[in-house]
């Protein structure tokens, strides 16, 4: 397959206004993703149950993203991904108010799952109209600029999560998350009237997608073998970084003797990093081309999340944190780029199932994360993870590299 792509209409972009929109959008989603991390000891405490279970407000979470993919990529394709990205986004609102006024950790759990049911539509069907939008050639700039926002996300959550463990108390997220997608839903319906309709993201057909076409897009993208080797690997990715990430702010609390605000503040780090990749994503692609940012993305993460593990004090937080968010951004965005050609006439889908692949490696590395820790500790398991994404991003690297060699 050639790394053109003929589906973008033209070489303009889009509006700005619609990227940065998206990218809000992503951010709240990202937030919703890590918003309970440094909530964990507190809502075991809470709830009395042990943290492992308690980390169920995670995994599930990830677990109900990954399976709704299978929904949402297919009816993105049909009826339009920015469309359905604006009607998740205020849905999303009001799975957020259902969570804070759970009323015990069993509807807190099922809130969880529905809104990550909801959520799962936002990201991937971004992405997969960026790619609809952006020719090839200039998409990876466009999308390390999308990721800002889900960047500063992923660490406000992790950052507010703190906040609220020590001084606000475990709802207040949830109805600050509802806010904030309730303002961003309306700002993406305003953006939706002044698109072309050529630009919405749909294949031109209302009709709710049939079982038999869904499996036949499915089946389209699994036919390729580029595209399963994409699918485990960032199965394997989301596996060994967000596992750990997940209790990286109790392993610190509980190592250096900081508060949870603390903790969760050094974690928040991680964005930091993402943010110094997506700002000079343009420099560092042309540096070192697709394969090297995944290696050196790989090396960054191994370090990064080694500092972490070890951490003797606070300082080793913050740079492990910092070299990890790098790290991640470098090889998630290569491997971003890529899986919007793994199937461009049906492009939602392939992104879709891409994103499933990411989420359900989530849920699976929380769970052997969780139990990983209670038998040999937070930091031995987070820094097994470090270990395990290096040999990931060095074989994606080498595979990468002979593809493009055969290419040409």
């Amino acid at each position: 397959m050639s790394s053109k792509d003929s589906s973008a209409p033209d070489a303009a972009l889009p509006p700005l206004l619609a990227i940065v929109c998206l990218s809000l959008a992503a951010g709240a989603s990202a937030m919703a993703m890590r918003v309970n991390d440094a909530l964990l000891p507190q809502l075991a405490q809470i709830f009395g149950v042990p943290l492992a279970i308690t980390a169920q407000v995670v995994s599930f979470y990830a677990l109900a993203y990954g399976a709704a993919q299978v929904l949402w990529g297919p009816v993105g394709d049909r009826i339009g991904k920015y469309r359905v990205v604006a009607w998740a986004v205020l849905a999303c609102a009001l799975a957020s108010l259902a969570c804070a006024f759970a009323g015990d950790f069993a509807q807190l759990r099922a809130a969880r799952v529905l809104a990550g049911m909801l959520a799962a539509a936002i990201i991937p069907l971004s992405i997969a109209w960026l790619g609809d939008v952006v020719p090839y050639e200039r998409r990876q700039p466009v999308l390390a600029r999308f990721l800002i926002g889900q960047i500063t996300g992923l660490a406000a959550g992790v950052w507010l999560g703190g906040v609220a463990a020590d001084h606000l108390g475990w709802r207040v997220p949830y109805f600050v998350l509802a806010g904030v997608y309730g303002v961003v839903g309306a700002q993406l319906f305003l953006g939706l009237r002044r698109l072309p309709l050529n630009s919405i993201g749909c294949s031109g057909s209302a009709a709710p997608p049939s079982l038999a076409r869904t499996l036949g897009d499915f089946r389209e993208v699994l036919g390729a073998r580029w595209a399963r080797i994409l699918l485990l690997i960032v199965f394997l990715e989301g596996s060994f970084l967000f596992g750990p990430l997940a209790f990286m702010a109790a392993h610190l609390h509980q190592r250096l003797g900081v508060s949870l605000t603390v903790a969760g503040s050094l974690v928040m780090v991680f964005g930091a990093g993402g943010l110094v990749y997506a700002l000079g994503a343009r420099r560092l692609i042309s540096g070192l081309g697709e394969t090297g940012l995944a290696r050196a993305g790989a090396v960054f993460l191994c370090l990064g999340l080694g500092a972490i593990a070890a951490a003797p004090s606070w300082i080793f937080g913050v740079a492990g944190s910092l070299l990890a968010g790098l790290g991640f951004y470098m090889l998630h965005n290569t491997l971003q780029v890529n899986a919007t050609q793994m199937a461009p006439r049906v492009r939602g889908a392939a992104v879709s199932i891409f994103a499933a692949s990411f989420f359900l490696g989530q849920s699976a590395g929380v769970t052997m994360t969780g139990w990983l820790s209670a038998r040999i500790g937070n930091g031995l398991a987070i820094g097994l993870g470090g270990g395990a994404l290096l040999g990931v991003g060095l074989g994606f690297g080498q595979v990468l590299a002979r593809r493009r060699a055969a290419q040409g």
